[in-house]
């Protein structure tokens, strides 16, 4: 693969269950295109929520998600099997800078692009270091048991959102159980591609049962395919300027330490699955990361970051080919430039949406256990116990510290939380034997 920017992708000549395709692998064009739509479809709860909850264009959002992947993918000459979309890290800070009330377009975004472009230069900054002078520094002070919990921690934390989401009602919450129980029969019980497509099959086949339910059968609330039916095939994404102002800059520009753990605890965890060294693309990937965050800032999209929903697609499908997310970015593109696409989106109904979060959120908790497992981190250490009890915790609970202005909500204090705590626990000697 060295000899060459890019990998040269061998064909697989056909997909067998169970099979590993590895990232300079790729199975047949029309099997790409629905992994490439799975992927996509994975990035829903996120790409699609986080715009939300902050009040940006999801339409846009996802435009700038395939811009940043595109972005990430030459950055890292294909190596590293990721797809970037909106990081829910900045939803807390965005919130208080902007004073969003949780309704509607947010008229105070300017103002929060100027800071999540800050929050990307910082961020690409600590890729040229790392680039220059390795990741020795960050793996000190993130190994696998902080790195583990950081990403456990992120699934977590974003629990009482999918939770919360389907609450509204005993029938919200009874689709989504119905939702649940359509993507967990598809894991588990069908076969070949139909079982690698498990994200994308399951919520097609909850949304016409939800459809059967509401409009056939009058209970719940109905889908408006109104909305769809008055927008338009192709538009362009509705780009927003960003406003520089110093205290929004202070507050966000932090969430880069957030991203980088992130990131490096996801490419820790797809070298795991693949069984691949990724260690030498940590730098250039926090740099494409960066970049694709200022880019996106610069257009009116959120952060960005690599996202374990997608890792958690391909430790359940086993297909790790690169092309896949370029695929999935130009899916993206193309979808950024529909409206009918973004009114779409508005149709899925919560209840649905808020199911395959379950699922997906679920998948990112369990890809940081993975972390410990693959990397053997020894839990009789009380060292690695306290860290990671402590962080999902303050994690999970959404433990917020204030700082004058400055808020730091549950997945900031349990990031630097277990990178602080691991660093004041570590013993100066040599390690007692564990007993």
């Amino acid at each position: 693969m060295a000899d060459s920017y890019f990998p040269r992708w061998r064909v697989q000549s056909k997909s067998v269950e169970g099979r590993v395709v590895n990232t300079d692998e790729r199975l047949p064009g029309p099997q790409m295109l629905a992994m490439g739509i799975q992927h996509v479809v994975a990035m829903f709860g996120s790409t699609v929520l986080a715009p939300l909850l902050m009040g940006f264009d999801p339409n846009l959002c996802i435009f700038m998600s395939g811009i940043g992947t595109l972005l990430f993918f030459v950055l890292v000459g294909g190596r590293v099997p990721s797809y970037l979309g909106s990081s829910f890290a900045f939803i807390g800070l965005v919130i208080a800078i902007t004073g969003y009330t949780g309704h509607g377009p947010n008229l105070n975004i300017p103002v929060a692009l100027g800071g999540i472009i800050a929050c990307g230069v910082v961020y690409v900054i600590i890729g040229l270091i790392v680039s220059a002078v390795g990741t020795a520094w960050i793996e000190t002070l993130m190994p696998p048991v902080v790195t583990g919990s950081i990403v456990a921690v992120i699934g977590l934390n974003l629990a009482p959102i999918a939770v919360k989401g389907v609450s509204g009602s005993a029938f919200d919450s009874y689709m989504a159980l119905v939702t649940v129980l359509c993507v967990g029969a598809v894991a588990v019980f069908a076969r070949g591609m139909l079982q690698r497509l498990l994200i994308l099959v399951g919520l097609l086949i909850a949304y016409v049962i939800y459809a059967v339910v509401t409009n056939g059968m009058g209970m719940g609330k109905p889908i408006d395919f109104s909305v769809v039916a008055n927008a338009a095939w192709f538009g362009m994404p509705h780009f927003t300027a960003p406003v520089f102002s110093g205290q929004a800059m202070a507050l966000l520009a932090p969430v880069a330490v957030i991203l980088v753990a992130e990131n490096l605890g996801h490419i820790k965890a797809v070298s795991a699955m693949t069984g691949q060294n990724l260690d030498g693309y940590i730098g250039r990937a926090f740099i494409g990361d960066g970049l694709a965050t200022v880019v996106s800032g610069f257009a009116g999209g959120t952060g960005v970051t690599t996202y374990a929903e997608n890792i958690g697609v391909m430790a359940v499908t086993k297909i790790y080919s690169t092309l896949v997310f370029v695929i999935a970015a130009v899916i993206a593109l193309v979808l950024g430039f529909s409206p009918k696409f973004g009114a779409v989106i508005q149709t899925i109904p919560g209840p649905v949406l808020g199911g395959v979060s379950i699922v997906v959120f679920g998948l990112i908790a369990v890809t940081g256990a993975r972390i410990w497992v693959v990397n053997k981190v020894d839990f009789s250490d009380n060292r690695n116990l306290i860290v990671a009890a402590v962080t999902l915790v303050l994690g999970a609970g959404d433990f917020s510290l204030k700082f004058g202005g400055f808020a730091l909500g549950g997945i900031g204090t349990a990031t630097f939380g277990a990178i602080i705590l691991y660093a004041l626990l570590r013993r100066k000697g040599p390690q007692e034997p564990a007993v």
